[in-house]
């Protein structure tokens, strides 16, 4: 895992907005203190660091980059862009500030795990469709491991609305513990995967 300079422990700084803060779930029932427990119990020395806050935006993240990544941190991984689509902010702005954020991690030399998002139908085809080509091409251009889809792992694949609906909070966006719980089951061997790969 990140080689011998890394055998003992690792430390995955989660970039992200509500997703990752835990937003409307006790301390322990969140993204980051789930997944740091998923990856324990798998035999990976790891600790996740909590840089998520609610409500933030792909440039919110961009401008707390520099003082999130502290000179403990071996690994980023980047969970934003709900907002932004929320908002109905334009593809072009996520792309440019996800851009500044792997450009930031590479001039440190941190690997990157993009976790992505995908924007509803509702907002129309062009709208998705270049919403949802941001993070594959990012991860391609800037060489981060790509996960495809934060929630891919809450309804087996399926991503209808009905589907998913027992798995979330009252508000329809955020997952509830248990939905966080599925979530983390299938990120999890992702984050190990990418720990646990050689870093140029």
């Amino acid at each position: 895992m990140f080689g011998p300079a890394y055998a003992e422990s690792v430390t995955l700084v989660a970039l992200g907005d509500s997703l990752t803060a835990g937003y409307g779930l006790s301390a322990d029932q969140g993204l980051v203190p789930q997944l740091e427990a998923w990856l324990q119990a798998n035999g990976v020395e790891a600790v996740v660091v909590n840089a998520g806050v609610s409500g933030d935006t792909t440039a919110g993240g961009l401008s707390r980059l520099e003082w999130s990544l502290t000179p403990e941190t071996d690994a980023l991984m980047v969970t934003l862009g709900g907002n932004d689509m929320l908002r109905g902010l334009p593809p072009e702005e996520a792309r440019a500030n996800i851009a500044g954020i792997l450009a930031g991690a590479k001039a440190k030399g941190l690997p990157v795990l993009l976790v992505g998002m995908q924007a509803p139908g509702n907002y129309g085809v062009d709208y998705k469709t270049a919403f949802d080509a941001v993070y594959p091409e990012l991860a391609a251009e800037y060489g981060a491991t790509l996960y495809p889809f934060y929630f891919q792992g809450l309804a087996a694949g399926n991503n209808d609305p009905a589907a998913l609906r027992a798995f979330m909070q009252g508000d329809g966006i955020h997952p509830t513990a248990e939905g966080v719980a599925k979530i983390v089951a299938d990120l999890g061997p992702a984050v190990q995967a990418f720990l646990a790969a050689p870093k140029l």
